[in-house]
């Protein structure tokens, strides 16, 4: 399950990225932005970060102009490894080494196909384990000790 959101900069691209998951059948949670109304970009990141750690969501789409806002706001979630995404080949990486659970795209910047292959490549690429699994369990001492 994927858990979606965007303020109103990513409405638009959400609502695409929504119809191209229903496309495949791939399941989502759309935790709002509804309209193109102003609105703040920490809320729909905070209720994205909340459906993963509540376990109702596996994985995080969010949609801002830059991407980088519902970056910052994703990551101050335990458990969430956020990165703002504006290729498929970083997509891929993001996926591979870092088991990147929550990606960010902006919606000033990419098309919706550039979207949807971010998403595909995203989706589609296993996580490699090994020493990326090794580094990720650094990752989770740091939360442990910053994140009270």
């Amino acid at each position: 399950m994927i858990a979606i959101g965007s303020d109103h900069g990513g409405y638009r691209l959400k609502e695409e990225i929504k119809k191209y998951l229903d496309e495949k059948q791939i399941s989502y949670i759309d935790c709002g932005t509804y309209s193109e109304e102003r609105t703040d970009y920490p809320i729909y990141a905070k209720k994205v970060a909340q459906e993963i750690q509540a376990q109702n969501a596996d994985k995080g789409i969010l949609v801002c102009r830059s991407g980088y806002g519902m970056t910052v706001v994703a990551n101050k979630f335990k458990g969430i490894r956020a990165a703002s995404i504006f290729n498929e080949e970083s997509a891929k990486f993001a996926k591979a080494d870092d088991d990147i659970n929550v990606i960010t795209l902006g919606g000033d910047y990419l098309t919706v196909n550039q979207a949807v292959c971010i998403i595909r490549n995203w989706l589609g690429t296993e996580f490699k384990g090994g020493k990326y699994a090794e580094r990720l369990k650094m990752v989770e001492e740091i939360e442990k000790e910053n994140m009270k």
